[in-house]
């Protein structure tokens, strides 16, 4: 299910934004580095999950990294949020389209707890 079309400028705020010369850059520019290091991580933790499971190893083990891999999952989205939270809606706010971001977040944040 995608983005209402009449919530397109919110989500292009962080694209503009990207494109701005000013010292603020969009939500995860900054902490770029460090959020593909933890999806690295992440998929590699995955690889070990499909490795266990062609090596028939016990389910609770498989089960219990499958467990952490959802957790680190977790940590990355908290993250993004975050840095959208502070940065992209800040400024739509700024450009008075606070409402209409916050709907966007929302919706976002059903969709992380609608999982399972």
């Amino acid at each position: 299910m995608g983005t209402p079309a009449n919530l397109a400028y919110p989500r292009g705020v962080c694209a503009r934004m990207a494109g701005m010369t000013t010292a603020t850059p969009r939500g995860y520019t900054a902490t770029k580095d460090q959020l593909q290091s933890r999806l690295r991580r992440i998929e590699g933790q995955v690889r070990g999950v499909e490795k266990m499971v062609d090596e028939d190893r016990y389910c609770i083990d498989v089960l219990t990294q499958i467990s952490a891999i959802q957790a680190a999952l977790d940590k990355v989205a908290l993250g993004l949020l975050d840095g959208h939270t502070r940065h992209c809606m800040q400024h739509g706010a700024e450009d008075g389209k606070g409402e209409e971001m916050a709907t966007e977040m929302m919706a976002a944040v059903g969709r992380l707890l609608r999982r399972g």
